[in-house]
C-alpha cells in the first residue's frame, strides 16, 4: 500500500483533469473560501439559505428530468438505454447534478471540503470495492460527488428504496446498475454480489456496511442485537467504537468474493456527523466549517480470505476509522 498524502481538492482536480474529467466539472476549494453568493447573504439567515439550496434543487431536478427524457427518446423510446454510449451519457448526467448542487450549497451553507489520502491516479484502471462510514446529512451525496467528478468512476449503489420518491434520482438510477431495496439480510447480499460482478477499470461498487445513518439510538440497538445473537466479542469491539455503528459483515463479504479483483478503497469523513436531524442543522447553518474525508486504498492481494478472517479485518478497519473521527472530532 502506496504511503497516503494529504491533499487540497486543487491536487483532486489537477489528477481527475489527467483522467480525462472536464476541468471546469471539478469544485477545487469550495465554500467558505470562496463566499460570493455566501457573502450575498450575510448573517444567518437560515430561511433564505434553505431557500436557495431548495431552489437550486427543484431547478436541477427539473433539468435533469427533461434531459433525461432527451436521452430517452435518442435511445429509441429506451431501447438502448442500457448500452455502454449512454450509460456513459447517463453517469456524465449524473456528475454534472452533483457538481452544480455541490458547488451552490458548499457556497451557500459556508462549507469546505479536504480529502486526505491517495491522489486520484492511484486509482486508475482498478475496479474498487468502496465501504464507507454513514453518518451525518449528505454524507452519501458527498461521496457519490467524489467518486464521479474527482475520481472519475462509474459508482454502482445499493440505495434505500425509500429514495425513489426523488423523481430524478428514481430515473436516472434504475437505468444504472443500482439497486433499490426495502429488505434487509440475504437478499441485500444477492443483490450485492451481482452489483459486485463484473467490474471494469472505472467502475466502483459503494456499500456501507453500517446499513443505516449513524445515531445513538441505532448503535446500542446494533450491539443489543449482537449480544442477543452470541456475538459477545463483536459486541465488546462495538462497545469501544463511540462514533460508528456496528458494522455488517455480510454484504462486504459478499461484495469480497463476487470481485476479488477488485482492490478496497475505505472511506471517513467528520465535520457534520454531528448532526443528526433537521433541528440540529437548522441550529448550525450558517455551517461555517470544513468537512474532511479520510480514503485509505488497500490492494486486491492484501485481502484477506475467508469469511472469519474478513469479519476481523472489517472490525480492524471500523476500529481505526473510529479512531481517525475521533481525532478529526477533537481537531476542530
Amino acid at each position: 500500500m502506496k504511503p497516503s498524502i494529504t491533499t487540497r481538492l486543487d491536487c483532486a482536480a489537477s489528477s481527475v483533469k489527467r483522467n480525462t474529467l472536464r476541468a471546469g466539472s471539478v469544485s477545487v476549494s469550495s465554500g467558505a473560501a470562496d463566499g460570493s453568493i455566501r457573502n450575498a447573504v450575510p448573517g444567518r439567515l437560515r430561511a433564505l439559505r434553505v431557500l436557495w439550496v431548495v431552489i437550486v434543487w427543484l431547478v436541477l431536478e427539473s433539468a435533469s428530468l427533461m434531459a433525461l427524457f432527451g436521452l430517452w427518446l435518442v435511445a429509441g423510446f429506451g431501447a438502448l438505454v442500457r448500452t455502454p454510449p449512454f450509460q456513459r451519457l447517463h453517469y456524465r448526467l449524473v456528475g454534472s447534478y452533483l457538481w452544480f448542487f455541490h458547488h451552490a450549497a458548499t457556497r451557500v451553507l459556508g462549507l469546505e471540503v479536504e480529502v486526505e489520502g491517495p491522489v486520484p491516479d492511484e486509482y486508475r484502471a482498478r475496479p474498487l470495492l468502496v465501504f464507507c462510514r454513514h453518518a451525518g446529512p449528505g454524507d452519501s451525496f458527498l461521496l457519490m460527488h467524489a467518486l464521479v467528478n474527482w475520481y472519475a468512476r462509474e459508482p454502482r449503489i445499493v440505495l434505500a428504496a425509500a429514495l425513489q420518491w426523488d423523481p430524478a434520482i428514481d430515473v436516472v438510477l434504475n437505468r444504472l446498475p443500482n439497486r433499490f431495496l426495502s429488505t434487509g439480510g440475504q437478499a441485500v447480499e444477492r443483490q450485492i454480489a451481482a452489483l459486485a460482478t463484473a467490474l471494469d477499470g472505472d467502475d466502483a461498487l459503494v456499500i456501507f456496511p453500517e446499513g443505516g445513518n449513524f445515531t445513538e439510538r441505532r448503535r446500542a440497538a446494533g450491539i443489543a442485537r449482537l449480544r442477543a445473537r452470541g456475538f459477545d466479542e463483536a459486541a465488546r469491539r462495538s462497545e469501544a467504537m463511540r462514533h460508528v455503528l456496528p458494522p455488517q459483515p455480510g454484504g462486504v463479504a459478499a461484495a469480497l468474493a463476487a470481485a476479488p479483483e477488485a482492490d478496497v478503497v475505505w472511506v471517513a469523513h467528520a465535520g457534520l456527523d454531528h448532526l443528526f436531524t433537521a433541528a440540529d442543522v437548522w441550529r448550525e447553518l450558517p455551517l461555517d466549517g470544513r468537512v474532511r474525508m479520510r480514503w485509505w486504498r488497500v490492494p486486491a492481494g492484501e485481502v484477506p480470505q475467508g469469511f472469519d478472517a474478513q469479519v476481523d479485518w472489517l472490525y480492524s478497519w471500523w476500529e481505526r476509522i473510529d479512531a481517525w473521527v475521533d481525532a478529526a472530532r477533537a481537531a476542530r
